[in-house]
């Protein structure tokens, strides 16, 4: 196994995350892209873990904390440990190792840039970005925020424990109209694949949606609103992992434009 760093060679499957053969990845655009190069003089970091062959399996990325949804001072914040696990495209490479020593080989590059620390999140269900792996790595829990867990693993004394960056308020309700309310950062695909089929089914009903658009590259919206990446139906947050269908999302939107205008009816009658 070989850890080596992003190259313009390879960009192009960190913008996929290793998924260049998903039809579903596809949809989302071109947004990573544009993240990764207006985060390149910011501090962003990417590397990939190869196999004996030199076929990329494995990635990770991570940030300076202060352009993450964390709150914290000189520490780098992981966005995401990803191992390709499909039949499909390159194969399976979990349960080699990989992951383990993409983190590691993280931990010693932060150190060499004068980081205090490395922060990680993690879900409490056995999914991706397993709480309990980062764990049984060293790492502690500092906060909670619903399923999710903030980690990290300090390197020097002067290091505070970081907090999550939580919800400060939520989008209203639409009057008239429903309102769809949509947040992009831009890092995750699984997220602007959401982003692109929320804005499309969104176009189906026209005059009777009312389409909001966050760009929380903007460091003050998120600070406004506590809120990174997010998907909201008339001020209902909706689920967006795994990234839920376009027909899955139009029919939300849907339902609630049939509501809205009974209601409008009921108050007319």
């Amino acid at each position: 196994m070989k850890i080596t760093d992003i190259t313009p060679e390879n960009e192009k499957l960190y913008f996929c995350c290793l998924e260049d053969w998903s039809e579903d990845v596809k949809e989302a655009g071109d947004h990573k892209q544009k993240w990764y190069e207006s985060m390149k003089d910011k501090g962003v970091r990417v590397k990939f873990a190869m196999d004996e062959q030199d076929v990329i399996g494995g990635m990770i990325q991570y940030i300076p904390i202060e352009h993450s949804i964390f709150k914290g001072e000189n520490l780098y914040a992981v966005l995401c440990i990803w191992v390709h696990g499909h039949k499909k495209g390159r194969g399976n490479f979990q349960k080699r190792g990989m992951g383990t020593a993409l983190l590691k080989a993280a931990e010693e590059d932060v150190k060499q840039l004068g980081s205090w620390g490395l922060v990680t999140w993690g879900l409490i269900m056995p999914v991706f970005m397993r709480a309990s792996w980062f764990k049984r790595k060293g790492y502690q829990v500092v906060d909670k925020n619903g399923m999710m867990r903030l980690l990290w693993k300090p390197f020097d004394e002067r290091a505070i424990p970081p907090k999550f960056i939580k919800p400060i308020k939520k989008p209203e309700k639409g009057d008239k109209k429903v309102n769809v309310t949509l947040f992009k950062n831009g890092w995750c695909p699984a997220m602007n694949m959401v982003y692109e089929r929320a804005k499309r089914a969104s176009a189906n009903f026209q005059e009777k949606v009312n389409l909001q658009e966050f760009d929380t590259f903007d460091r003050k919206i998120v600070q406004e609103w506590g809120i990174q990446d997010g998907f909201y139906i008339d001020g209902k947050e909706i689920r967006t992992g795994p990234p839920p269908s376009y027909e899955k999302i139009r029919r939300k939107i849907a339902r609630r434009v049939q509501m809205k205008r009974f209601s409008i009816w009921q108050f007319y009658k």
